[in-house]
Parts: C-alpha cells; structure tokens; sequence
C-alpha cells in the first residue's frame, strides 16, 4: 500500500491545497495504518477490511488514544481509500460502514471559589479601567453570561435598584438574570464614578468602554482577563469563558437544581448544561456533608 501514499499525497498538496502540516497529519495516520496491517500480512488495499479497522481503532483505545485522534485517523483512512476507489485501485471504501467513536465531552475548566476570590480581587478600583475590569469581573462571575453578552451590555440593561440584568442571546432571545449585590455595588461605583472618565461621546451608551470611549471588545476583555489571571498567580490557563464555566460549576456544587442552572446560561438543551455535573463535588465529600454518622 506504500505505493499509494506519495501519490496520494501529492494529490493533496496540488488538487486540494492542503497545508504542509495537514498534509503530513494524513501521513502519518496512513502510515501507521498501513505497517499495523503489515503486522497481520495485510499489503494490498483490496484485502483492508472493516474487521481489521475495528481491530486497529480497538488497539488504539487501549494504547489510551483520545477519540478526536481517533475520529482524525479515520477521516485520514477514509479520505484515502476514497481516492484509491476513485483511481480504480479498489472496489469499496472499508471504511464506509466503520462505526465511529463518540468524540468525549470534556466538562469545561473551572477555577476554584478560591481562585475565583483571588482573581476578582486583583483590579485596582481606584483607576477607571480599574474599576472597570472589576465590574466586568464580578458582573460575570455573577451572571454566567458569555462574554459577547457582556461586552454588548448597554447601560439601560442593567438594574442596579433590583439587581438584575437583561441580557440579549443569539437568535433574539432574552433573558433576565438575577446579580450579586457585590456585583451591583461595584458596577454602580464604575457608572458613578468612573464610567464618565472614559467616555468621549454623550451618545455612546455602551456599559464598558475602552480608553478611546467605545465599547469594550471581546478582544479587549481577553487581554484583561489574562493580566488578572497572572496577577493572582492563577497557573491554570484563563480564558474569557473561564468564569462562566466557574458560576456554572459552583453553583451546581453548592446545590442548585440542573434545570434552573440551564435557564441561567440560556442553553436550549438540558444535556449542554449535563457537562457541568461531572465536575460537581466527589461523592466523598457529598457523604461526609449529607450523612449523619458521617
């Protein structure tokens, strides 16, 4: 089958236009394809099967492959094998009816309550951009609204007398969320006292604004959560949908019910908000919380 693979290759590169690194990614699923078929006598592509793909996908679970390097071999294989039927080298792809592993759901990272201290308490509040960042900081952690939500806040969405804020999704949708009233009290001090030190146009009606006066950018929101996130000795990668994830989980660890947490951060189905009850407290902790004899 080698002789297959240069060719098939170079048909990649100047048909397809694919990427030197892509390129090589193919090469090396098919190659290490091809000498585990070797292994077992098998040279020729007519002779590759759906049993022997099982048994090779079923050697790479056990060697601890993760299922998106699984999935990538076999659209690698596939990818192949269409073009050697297609060149008349064989008959039927073997991959056609190959069952495929199910890519894993990995909960979303999520920082401690302690983390989350640390970090919310980073901002100089005696800056506007100061107390900014962390009205920006404690209104997420608050809310669990997506960044982009945050960053399109208008300053007529947010009610600081009833504490809460509505928020626009995507497809029109809205949604009122309930906030701390330590997220209240420092998005107040930011509109009171701050806000006007940044705005350069009486028209512009944007919550939070950058140092040119317009609307924060989710690009902008990225390089602030990174500064903080270094400042308070947070090692773990900070992204700007870490305190979303973080709201989501600790809210699940300290008792909130599945369906209202799901209300919360707008998701349409109940499975999508599932992913953060792997990350819930161990069942140890559960048992020495809840029993009595514990």
């Amino acid at each position: 089958m080698l002789q297959y693979v240069d060719e098939y290759l170079e048909y990649l590169e100047e048909t397809k236009r694919l990427s030197p690194r892509t390129i090589e990614s193919y090469r090396t699923d098919i190659t290490s394809f091809i000498a585990f078929a070797a292994e077992r006598e098998v040279t020729e592509p007519g002779d590759v099967n759906r049993a022997l793909l099982g048994i090779y996908l079923a050697r790479m679970r056990q060697q601890g492959r993760a299922a998106s390097t699984q999935l990538r071999c076999i659209a690698s294989l596939r990818s192949f094998f269409q073009y050697l039927v297609r060149q008349a080298v064989m008959i039927q792809d073997p991959t056609l009816l190959l069952e495929s592993p199910k890519p894993e759901r990995k909960p979303p990272k999520a920082l401690e309550e302690e983390q989350v201290d640390k970090l919310l308490a980073a901002p100089d509040c005696d800056s506007p951009q100061g107390a900014r960042d962390k009205a920006m900081l404690e209104l997420l952690y608050a809310s669990g609204i997506k960044v982009s939500e945050l960053v399109s806040l208008s300053l007529a969405d947010v009610d600081l007398r009833m504490r809460f804020l509505r928020c626009a999704a995507a497809g029109g949708k809205e949604r009122i969320l309930p906030i701390t009233r330590t997220a209240a009290r420092h998005v107040e001090f930011y509109v009171l006292e701050m806000r006007d030190k940044l705005l350069k146009d009486p028209g512009e009606d944007g919550l939070f604004l950058n140092t040119q006066g317009k609307r924060l950018s989710r690009q902008g929101f990225w390089k602030i959560i990174k500064k903080y996130g270094k400042s308070a000795g947070i090692e773990e990668e900070i992204t700007p949908h870490t305190l979303r994830h973080s709201f989501a989980v600790h809210l699940l660890q300290n008792g909130a019910d599945l369906r209202s947490v799901q209300e919360m951060l707008g998701h349409s189905a109940l499975s999508t908000t599932g992913m953060y009850q792997s990350a819930k407290k161990s069942m140890k902790e559960v048992y020495d919380h809840f029993h009595p004899r514990a």
